[in-house]
């Protein structure tokens, strides 16, 4: 590193030698420079040392930034899990990540919201962020997940399938038609021949659990990893062919990704075998 500062603190500003100090008489010893001239000396000093702290700076790259990721709600817990242990194995900062519904998430895209991936949950999410160009290669298969009912527990209102979310002194709240969740409940009510017209809507799985949780809510329908998740407080009623609307999440690099390298690398990590584990232990099944 330069050494130009300690050379400045030894002498004077450019010119001071060469002028003699004036006194009365005209001549004689130099006087030490007055108060406008030392700070003058200040800055000098001030500006070199600002310049060559600057030049030994580590420079500012992006391959400090942080990874932003956009996931599905109902991912959460298997993802902080397997970014967390990303982080610490590569030593960079933790990737960003939001959680919401994966309709929600394909809007931020097509509204050109910065991100590296995306994690949604179901197959008809990833095929429109794939038609609509948001992707920038094909999309790995990380898990699947089914559906079952939430209720309180002990299962006050004796829920054992989906005609009981029908009975008319039933609050139920269900996942909105565009979520996935939401689709699926609608395939397995429709195959059921239920309807359930009063049910509240949500955009999001967790928005239902946390109803049913707060007991707003008589019954949802969410997934197995959810009721899972709550630890205790719900319990699930298993819905009889839930199979048949059985969700893929899937994890891609998005489009324009500011990080594609450290993108990549994530979603390929997303889709090993280690990963799989602990989507597992999270109650999800392998893709």
């Amino acid at each position: 590193m330069s050494t130009a500062p300690l050379e400045l603190r030894r002498s004077a500003p450019s010119g001071a030698a060469d002028l003699p100090a004036r006194t009365a008489h005209g001549s004689g010893p130099r006087r030490p420079p007055g108060p406008g001239r030392r700070r003058h000396v200040l800055l000098v000093l001030a500006a070199g040392t600002g310049l060559v702290l600057a030049a030994c700076s580590p420079p500012t790259t992006g391959a400090t930034d942080p990874v932003r990721v956009l996931a599905a709600a109902s991912l959460h817990a298997p993802l902080d899990e397997l970014l967390a242990d990303h982080a610490e194995s590569t030593g960079g900062p933790a990737p960003l990540v939001t959680y919401d519904g994966s309709a929600a998430l394909l809007t931020q895209l097509r509204e050109g919201a910065v991100a590296d991936v995306v994690v949604l949950a179901d197959a008809a999410s990833t095929s429109q962020a794939q038609d609509a160009g948001l992707l920038a290669d094909r999309a790995v298969d990380v898990a699947a997940n089914t559906l079952r009912i939430a209720v309180a527990p002990g299962n006050p209102r004796a829920v054992t399938g989906l005609a009981d979310l029908a009975r008319p002194e039933m609050t139920v709240v269900l996942c909105a038609p565009p979520v996935p969740c939401g689709a699926a409940t609608r395939t397995l009510l429709a195959d059921a021949g239920v309807e359930v017209p009063r049910a509240s809507e949500e955009q999001a799985v967790t928005a239902v659990l946390a109803k049913v949780v707060s007991g707003e809510a008589d019954a949802g329908v969410v997934y197995v990893t959810d009721v899972l998740g709550a630890g205790g407080a719900v319990e699930g009623v298993a819905i009889p062919g839930a199979e048949r609307a059985r969700t893929t999440v899937s994890a891609a690099v998005v489009a324009g990704a500011p990080h594609p390298d450290e993108a990549g690398d994530l979603v390929a990590l997303l889709g090993s075998a280690g990963a799989r584990e602990v989507f597992a232990r999270h109650g999800f099944e392998a893709p």
